[in-house]
């Protein structure tokens, strides 16, 4: 149930709680929570519930790490807003919370409030129901937002104008806790139509199969040895790559060490410049057109110095290997192209976002190989898709248009 635009003219807060009075006459509440024992007594409540819906609000624009500042929760009967920057407010129920397995979580774009649980806790949520992967599933789109997924679902509306203000700030205004309340309570019913959907279709378990890599530690956690693997370069020569390579985990480190993003201590094209270039000295590094002046005498200039020099002494035995891109042959890419017909009527027919059952490297590997250890071709995806595709290929199927649609039809 979420909050009715008129309930704010008739809000009041007694002894913690904020009440409003919504226009059908019944009353609707939220706990503002600031203290250990308010919380701990609410996770205890909402551990009873088969789902919670949870958001969370952070900021992140000036620190690696997202800092916390807003939590919210809400079962069939209530909902919660944290204040996570209350003092003294130990998180550790709404932590155990999170990774109990009798209740579901569920989340709308699950990945970055993941992240603030794995870092602050080192736990994973589970079972966790992503509610825009469910919608991609039934074919409401290719990463609806949440406000659009709400009106489609239920027709219900939320006021986005709260998003992006100071969730650091204190204290929290009527309208972040009003905005911040009717994110979870709306949550409650998507989740509620969007399950029902998906059993009545069954899809429930192509849902599962796409929460294993929101719910894997692999996907948040953060090494420095592989942080080389982001950035956008074309470097690919064995001693480029090394530098590379090292001079993306000097950086890194540092942005964790110090907490602000990697873009303050230096950007993506200096990291590739740095890789080309290889200087070996402090005056060669301040040649670099994009070094600012000085800093090849600061101590960052010092440690990216040391890193060059830990590249260029890798063993070349030890650097990743890449295979040199080939260009698809035209009789390859003409079978590309059918596919990706067949895949998008594939998703129009079955209201599913296609690209959930296919990937454009998942189709030139069909193109290629039969047997391609590709997504597509396997579980619920071939039985969709995937057998077809190859069918298309042998020619047992063909495409053609039916009233102004593409049909697929046996030979």
């Amino acid at each position: 149930m979420g909050i009715h635009p008129d309930a704010e003219k008739s809000r009041r807060v007694t002894n913690g709680r904020v009440y409003w009075t919504a226009s059908r006459g019944y009353q609707l509440s939220m706990d503002l929570i600031t203290t250990t024992a308010a919380l701990n007594a609410a996770c205890e409540r909402l551990s009873k519930h088969p789902f919670v819906t949870v958001d969370t609000e952070f900021l992140r624009e000036t620190t690696f790490w997202p800092k916390l500042c807003v939590v919210q929760l809400a079962s069939t009967d209530e909902a919660v807003v944290v204040d996570a920057l209350a003092d003294g407010l130990d998180l550790a129920s709404f932590f155990a919370l999170m990774n109990n397995e009798k209740v579901v979580k569920v989340f709308h774009a699950a990945r970055q409030d993941i992240e603030i649980v794995w870092h602050r806790a080192k736990i994973i949520p589970h079972p966790v129901f992503d509610t825009q992967i469910a919608a991609m599933v039934l074919g409401y789109g290719d990463s609806i937002s949440y406000d659009q997924l709400v009106q489609r679902t239920t027709g219900g509306h939320i006021d986005k104008s709260s998003r992006f203000t100071d969730w650091a700030r204190r204290p929290l205004t009527q309208q972040q806790l009003t905005y911040a309340v009717a994110d979870v309570t709306h949550l409650r019913d998507v989740f509620q139509k969007l399950k029902e959907d998906l059993e009545k279709k069954n899809r429930t378990s192509w849902l599962e199969s796409e929460m294993q890599i929101l719910t894997s530690p692999s996907t948040y956690e953060q090494h420095p040895e592989n942080a080389w693997q982001r950035l956008k370069t074309r470097v690919r020569k064995p001693k480029e790559i090394a530098v590379l390579m090292e001079v993306a985990a000097w950086r890194e480190r540092e942005a964790q060490s110090r907490d602000v993003p990697r873009g303050r201590i230096i950007k993506d094209d200096v990291i590739g410049e740095i890789a080309i270039q290889q200087p070996k000295t402090a005056e060669a590094l301040g040649q670099l057109r994009s070094i600012p002046k000085g800093f090849e005498r600061s101590r960052s200039g010092e440690g990216i110095l040391a890193a060059i020099q830990a590249g260029l002494s890798r063993d070349p035995e030890t650097l990743p290997k890449f295979e040199r891109y080939r260009p698809l042959s035209n009789g390859a890419s003409a079978t590309v192209e059918l596919l990706r017909v067949l895949l998008r009527m594939t998703a129009e027919e079955n209201g599913v976002a296609a690209r959930v059952i296919a990937s454009t490297d998942d189709l030139e590997a069909i193109a290629l190989d039969d047997n391609a250890d590709v997504e597509a071709l396997k579980g619920w995806r071939r039985e969709l898709f995937g057998e077809r595709a190859l069918a298309l290929k042998r020619g047992a199927v063909s495409l053609g248009i039916e009233g102004g649609r593409v049909v697929a039809k046996e030979n």
